[in-house]
């Protein structure tokens, strides 16, 4: 391995620190009357418009495992890794028929996750527990691979070897992302995301014209990568993939993308920067803006056929025995070093703005939901804050604790099943803002028989590099063909739901109390209510019911 770049990292700290202190300054950005309130340290004071959402959402939705892994995935097999393309394509359009509902009904009752919702819309505890230790325990996989991919980036600039001393980087970053977190809130991800996009967008566009260039126009990329795409992998004894998915990979490649896009929207850290908008109109707008990151993502992904077509960075990788260094290698060998720098920078600006709203969301979830909900229902809204800021902290913590322990593979396998796990929360929660039919313990059966499906399968899967947790896919029952595991445990999900339903129905079983009204999906900013008890009242100047 090379030795420290110290031109790529000195740029790389530079843009780290800048962000840092925007992280810290953020404090004091459109702040109310006070941060010691979920609505103003979790969602930012409900205020954010279409220019900061669609930067804080996609800050939120393209992280720096997206940079690292979708051209990973193109790198070690082709075709298969560009499944990541269209779920965007398919997901934007339910975002722009669920999104705005959620919203309404969520600003309208005081509502800061999606297991707030659950719980009134179904009238169970249970239930609304179910999705947020469903969250949480989705967050916490996904957050650690944002430090796999500013371990990557290290790595390449020459920060390499064991001990304390080649982690210190890492512990550093991310304690400055706890710190400005701790004290801004949603604010400080909000404006860094700026940073983030502004570098993704500057890397993207100088990488897919400079680099093909550079080996050969992009007819000698595809005709090299196709080369090295069609030779034998020695653990399998077949080609490792192809330029075009096959009959074989049709399935397959098609339930990733279609189970992938129910999960995108109800991942707590998605529906955490939605409900931070000032009004439901922009929550549609973003739905109609977003796709212009999808068109950034198909770039993306074709710099693994890039990396592919360089001799250097196939060697490198495969010294490395780690396809997640594809894109690292390239940027390294590709570009000069200050503007490597900068492009290892837009990865590890990459990591820190959805680390960041992960950890919040996770921490709204936790406080809300099992602290105020079970242990101190009459928590004040400083305590609430109190408690969520400690949370984001333990969860940064878990996040360094889980890679450092197990490893970047079992993390990278984790956020997979967490893929799955969030799937099952759609019945209640996606489909939950446009009827009230489901029963609630229907709901909760359907949820459990996903998650047991779903991470039991996951577990059996297996590879000749691994023994479990090995890929997202699985035999179809049924259908002999292979398919994403989250789509099967999806359909599980709902026959059982559907099935339970009605025989709940049918014998009268009581069901919970809806606490919201047909108006209540449809309200915008103006029609907040505010009860007696709802502490927001006091911050936003409105009266009582």
């Amino acid at each position: 391995m090379k030795n420290v770049d110290v031109v790529q990292l000195s740029v790389f700290v530079l843009f780290l620190a800048a962000v840092t202190v925007v992280g810290f300054l953020a404090a004091r950005w459109r702040r109310g009357q006070t941060l010691m309130h979920l609505d103003e340290w979790g969602l930012g004071g409900r205020s954010f418009g279409t220019f900061v959402t669609w930067f804080l959402l996609g800050g939120d939705l393209y992280t720096a495992y997206t940079f690292i892994a979708v051209p990973a995935a193109v790198f070690a097999g082709g075709a298969m890794g560009f499944w990541a393309v269209p779920y965007g394509a398919i997901a934007y359009p339910l975002v722009f028929l669920i999104g705005p509902r959620l919203w309404s009904v969520s600003h309208r009752h005081g509502y800061v996750t999606t297991a707030d919702f659950v719980h009134g819309r179904f009238g169970s505890r249970a239930l609304g527990l179910a999705v947020a230790l469903t969250g949480i325990l989705a967050m916490m996989p996904y957050i650690a691979l944002q430090l796999v991919g500013v371990q990557a980036v290290l790595t390449v600039m020459g920060i390499t070897g064991t001990g304390p001393a080649a982690d210190l980087p890492l512990f550093l970053a991310f304690a400055l992302l706890a710190a400005y977190t701790y004290t801004s809130g949603l604010r400080a991800p909000a404006l860094i995301s700026f940073v983030k996009d502004t570098l993704l967008y500057l890397v993207v566009i100088v990488a897919i014209v400079y680099i093909p260039a550079r080996l050969g126009g992009w007819g000698s990329v595809f005709d090299s990568a196709e080369a090295a795409l069609s030779k034998p992998d020695p653990a399998t004894g077949r080609p490792s993939g192809s330029l075009v998915t096959t009959e074989t990979t049709h399935w397959a490649y098609g339930t990733l993308a279609l189970g992938s896009s129910l999960a995108l929207f109800i991942y707590p850290h998605t529906v955490t920067g939605a409900l931070a908008a000032g009004r439901r109109d922009v929550v549609r707008r973003n739905a109609a803006m977003l796709p212009a990151y999808s068109v950034v993502l198909g770039l993306l992904a074709l710099l693994g056929y890039m990396a592919l077509a360089d001799p250097g960075v196939v060697a490198a990788v495969r010294e490395a025995g780690n396809p997640q260094l594809a894109v690292p290698f390239l940027f390294d060998a590709a570009f000069p070093p200050w503007f490597a720098g900068v492009a290892f920078a837009a990865i590890g600006v990459g990591a820190l703005v959805p680390a960041a709203i992960m950890s919040i969301a996770a921490s709204n979830l936790f406080t809300r939901n099992v602290y105020t909900a079970f242990l101190r229902p009459d928590a004040t809204p400083e305590e609430e804050t109190r408690v969520a800021q400690l949370v984001s902290l333990l969860v940064k913590v878990g996040a360094l604790v889980f890679v450092f322990a197990f490893g970047k593979s079992l993390a990278i396998n984790m956020q997979l099943l967490g893929g799955i796990w969030v799937v099952q929360t759609f019945p209640a929660l996606a489909l939950g803002v446009f009827t009230r039919w489901f029963h609630r313990w229907a709901l909760l059966a359907g949820w459990a028989a996903g998650m047991v499906y779903g991470t039991w399968t996951a577990y059996l899967s297996s590879s000749p590099a691994q023994e479990h947790f090995a890929s997202p896919l699985a035999e179809i029952p049924f259908l002999g063909r292979s398919g994403y595991i989250a789509l099967t445990a999806f359909v599980l999900n709902m026959l059982v739901v559907v099935a339970l339903t009605v025989a709940f129905r049918a014998f009268g079983v009581p069901d919970g109390a809806d606490e919201t009204s047909p108006s209540d999906y449809t309200a915008d900013a103006a029609d907040r209510l505010a009860a007696p008890e709802d502490p927001g009242r006091a911050l936003t100047g409105e009266g009582p019911r």
